[in-house]
This record gives C-alpha cells, sequence and structure tokens, in this order.
C-alpha cells in the first residue's frame, strides 16, 4: 500500500522522474459547513485583519462582482488573506487587487481567484476530487482549494515560495494539501489523472503533460497567451471524444516558466 508524501513534499529529480505517493482522489457531496471558520491558526492579532467582518465584506463584493456559487464564497470566506501577505501590506490584504509576494511573484486579486475556483467546479455539487495547482506562490490559492477538493497538489519551482507557502501553510495543519517542489510544467503524473487542475502562470500553449494528466471528464482553468498577443482565461474540458478549449476574458499572470530556482 502507497503512503501519500508528507506536508510539504520534494520532488526528487535525482532519478528523472519526480516521486511522491498517490492519493485517494473519490469526490464528495457533502455540504461545505456554513460560515466555516478556516481552521484558522493561532496568530498575531491586530489591524482588524481578524474579524470576521472584513472577510465578510470582501465576499459580499465578490458576490456582487457575479461570483454566485456558494462553495466558492465560503471557501473565500473561510481562508484569512492576510496570513498570506506581507506584514506591511497587511492592510490591503481584503482589497481586490493583486499584491507581491517576492521574486517577482504575486499573489492574485481575490476576485481572480474566486473566478477561477468557480470555473474550476463547474456548478458541482459537491466537492472535487483530487487537484493539481501549477504554482502554489504564498500558498493561498492552495488553501481556498483545501475546501473545495477531497485532495490538493500544489508545485512551485521557485524554492523561496516553496518554502514561504510552506511556512504559510503550516499553522493551518491543512492534511488534504500536498506542496511540492518541481517544475510545474510537468505536472505532477504519480498524483494523476486529476479531477482539475488550475495554473496561476500563463504560456503561449498549455503543457502537454497538463492534459494527458487531467482525468476524462475533468477540467483544466488557466491563463494563456492568445493569438492576439495577450493571455486570456483559458478552459479546457476533457471529454471521452477529445479536449474543447473555451477562451474567455484577458487577465494578466505571471509567465509560465519550466525548471526549477
Amino acid at each position: 500500500m502507497t503512503r501519500r508524501p508528507s506536508f510539504p513534499a520534494r520532488i526528487d529529480f535525482s532519478h528523472g522522474q519526480p516521486t511522491a505517493a498517490r492519493p485517494a482522489g473519490a469526490g464528495s457531496k457533502a455540504a461545505p459547513r456554513a460560515g466555516a471558520a478556516a481552521r484558522a491558526p493561532v496568530g498575531p492579532q491586530g489591524l482588524g485583519m481578524d474579524s470576521v467582518a472584513v472577510r465578510a465584506s470582501m465576499v459580499q463584493k465578490l458576490a456582487a462582482q457575479g461570483v454566485a456559487d456558494k462553495w466558492v464564497l465560503q471557501a473565500m470566506n473561510a481562508v484569512e488573506r492576510h496570513r498570506f501577505v506581507d506584514p506591511a501590506l497587511v492592510n490591503q490584504a481584503y482589497e481586490d487587487t493583486s499584491l507581491p509576494i517576492g521574486l517577482g511573484q504575486t499573489i492574485s486579486k481575490p476576485n481572480v481567484v474566486a473566478r477561477m475556483m468557480e470555473l474550476l467546479r463547474h456548478g458541482q455539487l459537491g466537492k472535487l476530487g483530487r487537484v493539481l495547482e501549477i504554482g502554489t506562490g504564498c500558498g493561498y490559492q492552495a488553501a481556498v482549494l483545501s475546501h473545495l477538493a477531497t485532495e490538493v497538489y500544489s508545485i512551485e519551482r521557485l524554492r523561496g515560495l516553496h518554502d514561504k507557502a510552506r511556512d504559510n501553510l503550516r499553522p493551518f495543519r491543512l492534511a488534504n494539501v500536498h506542496l511540492l517542489f518541481g517544475d510545474g510544467m510537468a505536472g505532477f503524473p504519480k498524483g494523476a489523472p486529476y479531477a482539475a487542475i488550475i495554473a496561476a502562470a500563463g504560456g503561449e500553449a498549455l503543457p502537454q503533460p497538463w492534459l494527458e494528466q487531467l482525468a476524462v471528464g475533468g477540467r483544466l482553468v488557466a491563463p494563456m497567451v492568445t493569438a492576439a498577443g495577450q493571455q486570456a482565461l483559458v478552459v479546457v474540458d476533457k471529454t471521452a471524444q477529445g479536449l474543447q478549449q473555451t477562451v474567455l476574458e484577458a487577465v494578466h499572470f505571471v509567465p509560465l516558466k519550466s525548471g526549477i530556482a
């Protein structure tokens, strides 16, 4: 019997392939707890950021902007975004803006996170099964995904951000989140197939490993550079007949890069 990788896990490329155990990925239809409190760690208080009202206000704005999925809204309400940003920026944590997290990377603005989560869920009645996240960043989106999926594998190519996400997420003790250090363009075949794949960086094409690791019936949501030279959100649905791609609104994400650093 194989074991799940411990939290966090590191992909070992010493033999050419990443290694980690394959998790169970059955979906669940249990309803989310109303106003779930996110298994929040005990941390520094102050600046009003620990107030439930602050997160509730952000969620109300997301709903007003068109986010309708109750699972997504409850997940966004559950995760304390201010715990994933630098102390100097904590007062902006619940504003609808992206913020720098170091190494030239950013935490996406709440509206973009919620929008991509809603696209990923696609009206599903219960939790998603196993999800692969490309680009862990500071760990915020992985924390939100933990409320929406039975299992989350999140891969980051930058060691500094992998370590930051590990430190940010450790106090939450999210047993269903597994952090991986490695090349996100290669995906994580040991955990495949995935019910959903989400990416936080965009290139000129979707890497073939992502499409191969997506389960039949699964959905991929990622930014991609279009023929017009601009990034747009792309949704790919994998069916028994093949892949169906839909190009949506313009977005701005960091470029997708290969390798580790």
